[in-house]
This record gives structure tokens, C-alpha cells and sequence, in this order.
């Protein structure tokens, strides 16, 4: 009897053992599946990006606008910060490679820009922020690239 007692034990402690050592190398082992799936998930994302043709178009547009709207177009104080005429705290909270915050409003893109740039990406949208365009995710709303009106 205390010869199957001891057997058990020693069965018990190996087995502990084995789940010991065995343990980390698993979890290290589905840490690396995850980050690889993230990296080649960015590799994809990373060749969506305006060109420089689409960047010229955003650009025109605005020179065009800036041009159109004469004097009193933006406040004096405002048209030194080089934002758009965005009011102070409410320039920029968004950031490449993170979901756009809930608090910031986007826009559709004006037809103007939209007919030129093209079809998005399947996936992904246009949008417009204060008078950034972005390329973002549609379903996590991820900023992937952005052209910045002003």
C-alpha cells in the first residue's frame, strides 16, 4: 500500500513538473501566433496609403478655397496657428495607427476631392476631420494614412 502511495506521488511530481516547464513554452508559443497575425494585418494595412496625386488634389482643393475666400476667410489669431481655422484644443486628436476617439466628429469628403481620389480601399473609407483627409478602417475606424489640409 505504501509502495502505490509513493508511486502516485512520484507520478503526481513529475507530472507537475512537466506542466511547469511545458506551460511558458505554450504561452510564448501562442504570444508569437498573435504578434504575427498583428504584424502581417499591418503589412497589408501598410500598402494603403495616399499617393502623390491623390495628396495634390487635397492640396489644390484648399489653396483653391483659400484663395476663394478673401478677407475675413479666418480670424487673424486663428489664421497664424496654420490648423485650418480650428479653435484652440480642437486641432488634431486623432493619430496614424489608432482608432479615431470617439469624441472626434468626421465628415464625408467634399465630391470636389471624393470624385478625384477614387474608390477607397475595400475595407476602409474616407473621411474628413477639421480639414484632414483620412484613410481610415471601416469597421475599427483606424487612421491608416492621412493628408493635412492645413
Amino acid at each position: 500500500m505504501r509502495s502505490v502511495r509513493a508511486r502516485i506521488r512520484v507520478v503526481t511530481a513529475l507530472l507537475s513538473l512537466c506542466v511547469l516547464a511545458i506551460g511558458p513554452a505554450l504561452a510564448q508559443g501562442q504570444g508569437q501566433g498573435q504578434g504575427q497575425g498583428q504584424n502581417q494585418e499591418r503589412r497589408q494595412e501598410a500598402k494603403y496609403r495616399f499617393d502623390d496625386a491623390q495628396r495634390s488634389v487635397v492640396r489644390n482643393y484648399y489653396q483653391e478655397a483659400a484663395n476663394n475666400a478673401g478677407p475675413g476667410g479666418c480670424p487673424p489669431g486663428l489664421a497664424k496657428k496654420q490648423n485650418g481655422c480650428m479653435p484652440p484644443g480642437q486641432a488634431r486628436k486623432w493619430e496614424m495607427g489608432r482608432q479615431l476617439p470617439r469624441d472626434v466628429t468626421y465628415y464625408s469628403v467634399p465630391d470636389a476631392i471624393s470624385q478625384q481620389l477614387g474608390m477607397a480601399p475595400e475595407g476602409h473609407k474616407y473621411v474628413r476631420v477639421a480639414s484632414d483627409i483620412l484613410l481610415i478602417t471601416e469597421t475599427a475606424g483606424v487612421v491608416i494614412d492621412a493628408i493635412l489640409g492645413q
